[in-house]
């Protein structure tokens, strides 16, 4: 008897994600820890001097973390109300941040009590900063003024009333320390110089500007807002670069890695998406549980830190790089060793015996190899099989087919089985891959148990699912044929060839 020959699978390529390095290197990182704020987190900023410790913004405190800490090595609680957008100076030494009551507070981050205290806003403060020189600071608030201060004497030296509605971001260069700029719900973004008593450029961004980032080399600004994530060239005069247009609700924050490379943006729709800064096309993209207010990231891209509307702080740190231990260099034999009888001849005499080869064969395979086709088709519709590679089962049905077996195979089942079934050849029918084998299949199954249709709600339920895919995809395919139709139209006028005047001529004989 001829040997068995295992059930041929179809081979189909899949469409799936490309794997990139920026897919691999974003994928590096642990699984996130959560930790709960009492408010939604407004800032996080990391400090840019070893340990790198992160101070997040949330309610009426400013907690700071260690890199791998869960709970608040320090906090800054002298606030009336809300306070907004806690950030480090560039030595890592001082912590500044604004307030609902319109004050602007100073922190020594190795004491508690605030340094400095500066009053000028009669409303909300949600923007400050510090300029690159680290004795002048910037704010914006919602009494629609950008106000610059000493930090010496905590006075303020010049306010700019250009903005016509709140000021909620801004950012200042750390090119030039006499340059910042800030973004406004007016739509604008503003770019000013602490030596001219106006602003020096507006951008119309076209929406209202959430967030605002200047590159390190002063060249180029990002704005957020809608939809939008925009790139200006600043050294054209504000020209639009190009607009990104990839989240589908408002975008709320903006980062750089360390490198510069790469551009990241959170939003509302619970997604921060990572740009390159070459191509501007979207790299890889994070999911997370509900809307995201800020993110920040750490000057070494070792830690992920974002925070969202309910109060919770999402920490990713990366994976520290796997060091390979050379393994002990066996002594391999000789190189005679290998080639040992390689080249011997057998003589007329000699008796060639050849090893058997011995081939495992699947669980479906054995059953098909004894003729049972009903556990068969029970095997290859188990969850690992029916789920991940429904190509299997559907390859145990053609078989089933082929044999003249597959109608015993599908009767005489229980509710349960049945139930299985419809529920694989609904989800599966309106595959082209699989369409040809399971109308077969959905045919003799209607065929089979029509008599019960009526006894079992479930079974009635599943047919009714099987249907409307069925019909539904109907309707697909005349739509496709009708645009065919519309297509093959437009093609055939655009290939008709038209006489010319002269071809004209010629043919009434001129």
């Amino acid at each position: 008897m001829a040997t068995y020959k295992p059930v041929v699978v179809q081979a189909v390529p899949r469409l799936g994600e490309k794997i990139t390095q920026d897919t691999v290197y974003w994928r590096g990182y642990k699984t996130p820890v959560q930790i709960k704020e009492f408010g939604a987190v407004n800032k996080i900023d990391f400090s840019p001097v070893p340990p790198y410790n992160y101070a997040v913004t949330a309610s009426s405190r400013i907690h700071v973390y260690g890199r791998y800490s869960q709970e608040p090595i320090k906090t800054f609680s002298r606030f009336k109300d809300a306070a907004y957008c806690a950030t480090y100076r560039d030595d890592g030494n001082l912590l500044l941040a604004g307030s609902e009551e319109g004050s602007i507070r100073l922190f020594d981050v190795s004491g508690k009590a605030p340094l400095r205290q500066f009053a000028g806003h009669t409303k909300a403060v949600h923007v400050v900063g510090f300029l690159s020189d680290k004795y002048r600071i910037f704010s914006g608030g919602d009494d629609y003024s950008s106000n610059l201060w000493d930090i010496p004497s905590a006075t303020e030296i010049i306010s700019y009333t250009e903005h016509t509605d709140y000021v909620r971001c801004g950012c200042a260069s750390k090119v030039n320390a006499d340059v910042f700029a800030t973004g406004s719900y007016d739509h604008t973004v503003k770019l000013f110089d602490a030596r001219t008593k106006s602003s020096v450029m507006t951008i119309e961004h076209g929406q209202p500007v959430e967030s605002v980032l200047l590159f390190p080399s002063g060249g180029l600004l990002v704005s957020a807002g809608g939809r939008y994530v925009k790139v200006w060239d600043v050294l054209k005069g504000g020209q639009l670069l190009v607009s990104l247009k990839n989240h589908h609700k408002t975008v709320t924050c903006l980062c750089l890695n360390s490198s510069g490379q790469r551009l990241l943006s959170g939003s509302l729709d619970r997604h921060v998406k990572i740009y390159s800064t070459t191509s501007y096309k979207v790299v890889h993209s994070f999911n997370y549980a509900t809307s995201i207010l800020s993110l920040a990231l750490s000057p070494e891209d070792e830690t992920i830190v974002v925070g969202m509307t309910n109060g919770v702080l999402n920490v990713k740190h990366r994976k520290p790089e796997e060091r390979k231990e050379k393994p002990q260099k066996r002594r391999q034999p000789a190189y005679r060793t290998y080639v040992k009888g390689r080249t011997y001849m057998p003589k007329q005499e000699d008796f060639c015996v050849s090893k058997p080869v011995k081939r495992v064969l699947r669980k479906y395979d054995k059953l098909l190899k004894s003729f049972q086709s009903s556990k068969a088709l029970d095997a290859v519709l188990e969850p690992p099989i029916r789920l991940y590679t429904p190509e299997v089962t559907v390859a145990v049905m053609q078989e089933l087919h082929r044999r003249g077996t597959l109608r015993s195979a599908l009767a005489g089942r229980d509710e349960k089985q049945i139930n299985l079934l419809l529920t694989f050849v609904a989800r599966r029918v309106i595959e082209p891959r699989f369409t040809p084998i399971l109308v077969t299949v959905a045919d003799m199954i209607t065929d089979i148990y029509q008599p019960v249709v009526g006894q079992s709600a479930i079974v009635d339920r599943q047919f009714l699912k099987l249907q409307e895919a069925i019909g539904k995809e109907i309707d697909y395919q005349e739509e496709l044929l009708e645009v065919l139709g519309m297509m093959d139209t437009l093609f055939a006028t655009f290939t008709k060839k038209r006489d010319t005047y002269l071809e004209e001529k010629k043919c009434n004989g001129l």
